[in-house]
């Protein structure tokens, strides 16, 4: 394991996609038991992507030996495309197929963005909604997550924050919708406001194919519009960045072993 020597920037470099999994376990457990100790209530959001499916994965082989007190998390997502919950583009049913099936999460604690809506802006207040009700909230306050956990696209978007898209100048609301003009699905994302508010946040990245949008990312001067994942800039205190060999290829002059 290694991590950056620039004090601002937290990074561990792992070997691969299994070893990034099992630290981002570690991590999960230690906030949720580290927060549980002086709260009661343990603020989740996860979000899709290739990166993130082992550690789902292992929060339900190992959800015996984790024991983690399910019933006492919230769980959101950051972002979702707009399908149906039951289409494999869906991040909701990657969670759904891997771990939520096989963990003891009561149902009333799942919170997940209703893409399947035609009309957009009602799935955006619907989830708007949610999250002003589960973290007790009122208007132009932000909720608190008490971890986030992210991927980063190849593009160096965060959620569903993407290079140039209006959503990145949404200051005041908790979710917007995003317009894809490729033909891809579009998507509704929670505001970088919400992602920056967050207690802890952790960026999965991980294969060879990520090398150069790491490689930029570091050593480019923040562009927030350009690299969305720049917005996490004015609070790198609060992230990990959790990279494997193959990702940080480009970044090693960057990371000292310890």
């Amino acid at each position: 394991m290694a991590k950056t020597n620039n004090e601002k920037l937290r990074i561990l470099q792992v070997k691969d996609l299994n070893e990034l999994s099992q630290k981002v376990t570690e991590l999960f457990v230690n906030a949720v038991n580290e927060s549980l100790k002086d709260q009661d209530v343990f603020y989740l959001a996860i979000s899709g992507g290739k990166t993130p499916h082992e550690f789902y994965q292992m929060l339900a082989t190992d959800s015996q030996s984790l024991n983690l007190p399910w019933d006492k998390i919230q769980l959101f997502w950051v972002d979702e495309r707009c399908v149906p919950p039951d289409s494999p583009d869906s991040n909701y049913k990657l969670a759904a197929d891997t771990f939520l099936k096989t963990v003891s999460i009561p149902k009333q604690n799942i919170h997940r963005i209703a893409g399947e809506q035609a009309d957009y802006s009602i799935a955006v207040k619907e989830y708007d909604e949610t999250l002003r009700q589960v973290f007790k909230i009122e208007k132009r306050r932000f909720p608190a997550f008490d971890l986030m956990i992210l991927g980063m696209g190849a593009d160096g978007h965060i959620g569903s924050l993407l290079p140039n898209s209006y959503a990145l100048f949404d200051t005041d609301d908790l979710v917007t919708e995003v317009y894809l003009l490729d033909g891809g699905h579009n998507r509704i994302t929670l505001t970088h406001p919400v992602i920056c508010n967050s207690k802890q946040l952790v960026i999965l990245v991980s294969g060879s194919e990520k090398a150069e949008i790491v490689r930029e990312v570091f050593v480019e001067e923040p562009d927030e519009v350009q690299y969305p994942v720049h917005t996490l800039w004015t609070i790198l205190d609060k992230v990990t960045w959790l990279i494997d060999e193959a990702a940080a290829a480009g970044i090693t002059e960057k990371i000292t072993n310890t």
